[in-house]
């Protein structure tokens, strides 16, 4: 009996199911990035100033809530605007159990974004690495981390579902999008969304949801164009673009670029604004229904434009009221417009 039993022991060692602890790579990766982001995310309380009619004094009651991210050192957040509309206070939870009262630096309604400080003290966690929304693929992997219905730090999961979504916001639309099933819900607005080596790509703004709650279609505003507002709410509280009165689409830029018409393709323009005064030319549709371009913009002030979102961009430096020189190309040839950029 005594020779049996390391026998039998071993032979339980290898039939014996893997301990529960025990993690493939990809999980590591994946709890690694969690937990390397997760300092940097914060969850929002608001409050909202009331008045008792009875007793004749004001107070402020909870009023929503919602996530946010440390954008720098310095202490600035970034959330979504809707997320601290019409509050009277607003807390920033941070990952080490710190609340901090928060001031409104700013906010970009059109793109719902908004800026908080806070004074960080000497515990200031590294900001998220931004990443690059013009690189994105529908099909590779995003995380969210927020705080939904009030769940502080969930991590969810999902993929890129599509690219370039455009949604009703208010008394406008916001166009854009990135789109992702990942579980967003009631509370994760503000909050970051990351690309599979941790870097910000998004700012998760809105879900599609007969019943409020996720269905697997979650919209987040791109980094690119948050790297563009959030400097600009940092340094003068608003976000103020100027506008040459003109429509584009990035895919039409894509597919005008596979015909050797590299810029942004003007689509359409705006009665009164600076492209009309400057008499530049919007595309058009041929007898058989195909798109004939008019005026391509290849150039804004002696630099390239490869697409719509190069010109968005390049647009954020000026403002309204500047004169600018466009290349563009029309009909075969380049040629230079001046144009003076208006307030939007």
């Amino acid at each position: 009996m005594r020779l049996w039993l390391p026998l039998a022991l071993c032979l339980l060692a290898l039939v014996a199911p893997a301990r529960a602890s025990e993690l493939t790579a990809p999980e590591e990766r994946l709890i690694s990035l969690f937990e390397t982001s997760r300092a940097a995310v914060v969850s929002i309380t608001t409050g909202q100033r009331r008045v008792d009619p009875w007793m004749r004094r004001a107070e402020i009651v909870p009023s929503g809530s919602g996530s946010g991210f440390v954008w720098d050192r310095d202490g600035h957040v970034v959330t979504n605007a809707h997320v601290i509309r019409g509050a009277a206070r607003a807390d920033v939870h941070m990952a080490d159990g710190r609340v901090l009262p928060a001031r409104l630096v700013g906010t970009a309604p059109q793109y719902d974004l908004a800026v908080l400080r806070v004074d960080l003290g000497t515990r200031r966690p590294d900001p998220l690495p931004l990443g690059r929304s013009d690189a994105l693929r529908v099909g590779q992997s995003v995380l969210a981390i927020g705080n939904p219905f009030g769940l502080d730090w969930t991590l969810t999961t999902g993929i890129v579902s599509a690219l370039e979504r455009e949604i009703p916001l208010g008394t406008g639309t916001i166009e854009g999008l990135i789109q992702t099933d990942a579980a967003i819900n009631p509370g994760n607005s503000g909050g970051p969304l990351l690309d599979s080596s941790g870097r910000l790509i998004g700012v998760n703004t809105a879900i599609f949801s007969p019943s409020g709650s996720s269905a697997g279609i979650g919209f987040a505003v791109p980094v690119d164009r948050v790297a563009r507002v959030v400097p600009q709410l940092i340094a003068r509280g608003m976000y103020r673009p100027p506008v040459l009165g003109i429509r584009f689409d990035p895919r039409i830029d894509a597919l005008a670029r596979q015909n050797g018409v590299e810029g942004a393709v003007i689509l359409a323009i705006e009665p009164g604004g600076p492209a009309a005064a400057a008499g530049l030319r919007p595309a058009r549709r041929d007898g058989a229904g195909f798109l004939v371009p008019g005026d391509v913009i290849q150039r804004l002030a002696g630099r390239p434009i490869a697409s719509g979102s190069d010109l968005r961009s390049v647009l954020d430096d000026f403002d309204p009221g500047t004169e600018v020189t466009l290349e563009v190309w029309r009909d075969g040839t380049r040629r230079e417009v001046r144009v003076t950029l208006a307030a939007p």
